[in-house]
């Protein structure tokens, strides 16, 4: 029986690759912080059936315990300050934890166990102001944000460990995916939670958001944490992207999640005084807040998957549309129980 040790495992991504990797027989460890509360987040429904190890990233003693405890065949790097937006009010602590924190692992492998297999989780804000359309694993990284930075750093931390130590170490630079268990503070998540308020429980404060011609190329988290796991599976180590080679502008999410829930939005305006019209009521249920507009904007990202598809024979199975579904059917589940 193969053994995992999983970071961040309380989050999206890390609760979809423990499913995955119980269902393939896994022995699963989750290492998490410790709090005065127990919180098991996304993974609350089979806490049963991982071994929780308390340590933290930053913390190289903690993380070379742990792995002496867990002995995992393969480990997989999730946790991170994952916002953007607050990697600017927090930029010293986002580059501990997103990057030295992955030096920290890396060093920990060394110096235990130099056999596991290392699975770092990269991000396609390390492109930034992009300098080609699409973005594919030779496209140069210009990251516009303290959390683009420090993913870059890790990134390139990642490869030199490998490089300079014979380490198994892979980097999945995963473009946006979201999914039912997307976090509050994401502009997606934000959309449907949002409009189940407006739809459920009849508050029809409009929903305030950002940049809306931001384009962004989204999948499902779903999908790819198979892409994680595949990576770990070759003869030999590489850095892939993984992408839905689409893009699409927040608007249209916004506008596809307000027609799944049976609202029609027409859009007026431009820039910060842009306002989204249901067509039927003629009330204003989006508006543009600049607050939320990023200090350095990144306007498009569009990955290029197929080194994935042909190497790793890996394939995005749920499309823009469904994703769309999912979480505003979710949203609106969630807000009937409450």
């Amino acid at each position: 029986m193969k053994k995992a040790l999983i970071s961040g495992i309380c989050g999206q991504d890390g609760s979809y690759l423990s499913e995955l990797l119980l269902e393939k027989g896994y022995e699963v460890y989750g290492l998490v912080r410790r709090k005065a509360k127990e919180d098991y987040g996304n993974v609350a429904h089979i806490k049963d059936k991982i071994r929780f190890i308390y340590g933290d990233v930053t913390d190289l003693a903690s993380l070379i315990l742990a792995i002496k405890e867990a002995d995992p065949d393969e480990i997989y790097n999730l946790a991170a300050q994952s916002f953007v937006k607050a990697s600017w009010d927090s930029p010293v602590s986002t580059g501990e934890i997103d990057g030295l924190g992955v030096t920290n692992f890396l060093e920990a492998i060394r110096q235990t166990n130099r056999k596991i297999r290392f699975y770092q989780a990269s991000t396609s804000e390390m492109f930034g102001k992009v300098q080609a359309i699409p973005q594919d694993e030779t496209t140069p990284f210009y990251p516009r944000s303290p959390y683009g930075v420090a993913k870059l750093y890790a990134h390139w931390i990642t490869i030199n460990y490998r490089e300079s130590y014979g380490l198994f170490a892979c980097c999945g630079i995963l473009f946006n995916h979201e999914s039912e268990r997307r976090g509050l503070e994401f502009v997606t998540r934000k959309i449907t939670h949002g409009i189940a308020r407006i739809v459920k429980k009849g508050n029809r404060a409009p929903i305030e958001l950002g940049n809306l011609d931001a384009k962004r190329d989204w999948g499902h988290a779903r999908d790819y944490v198979k892409a994680m796991w595949l990576m770990l599976q070759q003869d030999k180590p590489d850095d892939y992207v993984i992408a839905s080679g689409e893009t699409h502008a927040v608007r249209e999410f916004v506008y596809e999640a307000f027609k799944e829930a049976g609202i029609e939005l027409e859009f007026k305006g431009k820039g910060v005084d842009e306002v989204g019209i249901d067509k039927k009521t003629k009330e204003v249920l989006v508006k543009v807040n600049p607050i939320f507009y990023r200090p350095a904007e990144v306007e498009l990202l569009i990955g290029n998957p197929k080194k994935a598809e042909t190497k790793l024979n890996w394939k995005k199975e749920i499309d823009f549309k469904t994703l769309v579904k999912l979480m505003v059917q979710n949203d609106l589940r969630l807000a009937d129980e409450e």
